[in-house]
């Protein structure tokens, strides 16, 4: 970004935009080189544009007009609506005065390939403008108010809001603990109600904002390195931050969700290992509560207040869609249709109920067509036979007000690594006494208990009068939930 003296001629050997020329190949790219004839501009009304540009990276194009060329930063996050977060602003080479309307797609291969939108335009005043210092006041569709931008270290400088947040405006927040629905039975009316598919997968929070994804399981997990396929979400929404909810579900070959292969997912720690499994067992996120959207919180809202919301966003993606929602219709005809597809199961939601964080609610009710329980490892028996060595039975609880108290033994329904690994994170937790209560109620040979730290999932027929879980078989661990989570299903 140069700047003259009042006055000063230039020479005319300096060409102001020789550096986007010498960038740019006008015979590849439809990018324009700035050599048609200039419109004329009212001086004092200079231009700006941000432009929403889907390059290897997402990020916006910010232009002002200055001298006769559109001085530019890059905007990683884009452009800040708070006060208190300084944004990233990348200085680039100065553009041609047409580019503050182009529209395209950058040839792939080519200086920034990729596609470039119009997010905003309009005019700007300048208040200061000095090569460490730029201070203007935009008045834009989508921004408006006085912004400053500053060197910070080579080309990198900061964008910085002036003026008070927008009115309403909220940033979003850190975390945001999941509703949670209540165990039960479909309601004897279905006026009021909406019905909503049983996913078979695993809870994700999801923090969107300046083009970036960041999932959070219900336990405060960090989902997000393990499924890279979920960042094209972040840039279908782009500038617009938001706060959704959901569920990761890994279909198998029959279409329906395969608990199994998503649990796969969630253990895997190498980079390669997830990229590997992103292509073999793709994971989707099917979005189904919108809990903030553009600086306000919804949660306060009624479900079909935040619908109209979630909607209106229009997810639909590779990876990602916007969960149905039946309203209207009869709860028992849902299940039904979702019995006979394979699914696990419905979920009724009031339609005049707010987002309850946190909590169990009754507003929201589950509805099973299968009967699961989630558990709390306490312990393990040793193998037999070919299994000597390694693990048997897993000892399984339920926390209660008075501790631990035992359900029975889980032996069935592991591949052929699960106990290797399940071994490979019990043995370190290893004691010496109990954590179940009454201690009497365990009765196994030779049990090996551990810390009440793991929680898994299994499969079972019934309960029995002495309430242990009848034919039980093992799912998989639940790495997402903490053994404060762990409730009895109805």
């Amino acid at each position: 970004m140069a700047t003259r003296r009042k006055g000063a001629s230039k020479p005319q050997s300096e060409s102001p935009l020789g550096t986007y020329r010498s960038k740019r190949n006008a015979a590849k790219t439809p990018e324009p080189m700035g050599d048609g004839p200039r419109a004329r501009r009212r001086k004092d009304l200079p231009v700006f544009v941000i432009q929403e540009h889907h390059a290897r990276a997402l990020h916006w194009d910010f232009r002002l007009e200055h001298e006769g060329v559109l001085v530019s930063w890059a905007l990683p996050k884009g452009v800040p609506e708070d006060p208190k977060s300084n944004h990233l602003a990348v200085h680039t080479e100065d553009h041609p005065l047409d580019y503050g309307s182009f529209e395209g797609d950058i040839p792939a291969g080519e200086y920034g390939g990729g596609q470039v939108r119009i997010w905003d335009h309009g005019h700007f005043e300048v208040e200061k403008w000095r090569p460490d210092e730029v201070m203007v006041v935009l008045h834009g569709s989508k921004v408006s108010g006085r912004y400053v931008l500053f060197p910070t270290s080579g080309k990198n400088w900061m964008i910085h809001r002036m003026d008070p947040a927008p009115e309403g405006f909220q940033p979003l927040p850190e975390k945001v603990r999941p509703m949670l629905a209540t165990p039960g039975t479909l309601p004897a009316d279905d006026t009021g109600w909406a019905f909503e598919i049983k996913w078979d997968g695993v809870r994700a929070i999801s923090f969107i904002e300046g083009g970036r994804i960041r999932m959070l399981s219900r336990n405060d997990k960090d989902l997000t390195p393990s499924f890279p396929e979920f960042r094209e979400l972040g840039a279908f929404l782009g500038a617009r931050p938001c706060v959704l909810d959901g569920e990761i579900v890994v279909l198998g070959e029959d279409g329906v969700p395969d608990f199994g292969r998503l649990q796969h997912r969630l253990h895997l720690a190498n980079a390669n290992d997830v990229k590997r499994q992103s292509a073999a067992s793709p994971a989707s996120y099917v979005v189904f509560d919108v809990l903030h959207l553009d600086g306000h919180p919804l949660m306060s809202l009624t479900y079909d207040e935040r619908r109209v919301h979630l909607e209106e966003l229009g997810l639909s993606g590779a990876s990602f869609a916007t969960a149905d929602s039946f309203r209207d219709v009869r709860g028992v005809d849902i299940l039904q249709a979702t019995k006979e597809t394979g699914l696990e199961g419905v979920i009724a939601k009031r339609r005049d109920s707010a987002y309850a964080e946190g909590k169990r609610s009754t507003a929201w009710i589950k509805v099973k067509n299968v009967r699961t329980q989630e558990v709390v490892i306490g312990g393990w028996t040793d193998g037999a036979g070919s299994r000597a060595g390694s693990m048997g039975a897993l000892l399984l609880g339920i926390p209660t007000a008075g501790g631990l108290r035992y359900v029975g033994k889980v032996g069935t329904g592991f591949g052929d690594r699960d106990r290797d690994d399940l071994m490979d994170l019990l043995r370190p937790a290893a004691r010496t006494t109990t954590p179940f209560i009454p201690p009497s109620d365990v009765k196994e040979r030779g049990p090996h208990f551990v810390n009440p730290l793991l929680v898994g999932e299994v499969r079972f027929s019934e309960w029995t009068e002495a309430g242990r879980l009848r034919h039980p078989t093992w799912r998989g661990l639940r790495s997402d939930k903490s053994p404060a989570d762990v409730v009895i299903e109805s």
